[in-house]
């Protein structure tokens, strides 16, 4: 087993309206000094280390502003030739789906700020009967 297989990269997307900029993230993660890699991004930051310590650091980021901060996985650690786009040239892959899942972060941000009950129930069907009455009687 290599010394890589524990480790992971996540992505920490700070949402439409985050409480805290994108270099206070970066500061606020410097400060936690913990063993890890950490690049700035356009969205916040990429973190790069062993799996439990980049667990631990995004509990405690979310913690400032748990309906504002997000996290996902990426494939590839910080500076992955692969992926690299100093080194590709142009956008990395994937960064266009990202930017579509972020138009939608606001609307989940408000979800987690103001939560409200739904149902999974389906409605029941109307029967074909039941339906042509509800019509005859709107004719009416």
């Amino acid at each position: 087993m290599s010394p890589e297989d524990n480790k992971v990269t996540r992505m920490i997307i700070l949402g439409p309206k985050a409480q805290l900029s994108q270099s206070e993230l970066l500061g606020k993660l410097h400060m936690l000094e913990l063993p890890l890699t950490i690049k700035s991004t356009c969205y916040g930051a990429v973190i790069h280390g062993e799996k439990e310590v980049v667990w631990d650091a995004i509990n405690k980021i979310r913690g400032i502003d748990p309906s504002n901060i997000f996290t996902k996985e990426r494939g590839f650690k910080p500076g992955d030739p692969r992926r690299c786009r100093a080194k590709r040239g142009a956008a990395r892959e994937g960064f266009h789906q990202l930017e579509k899942e972020y138009e939608l972060l606001e609307y989940v941000c408000d979800a987690l700020e103001n939560p409200r009950k739904v149902s999974l129930k389906e409605p029941e069907k109307v029967k074909p009967d039941e339906f042509k009455k509800i019509a005859q009687e709107c004719e009416k």
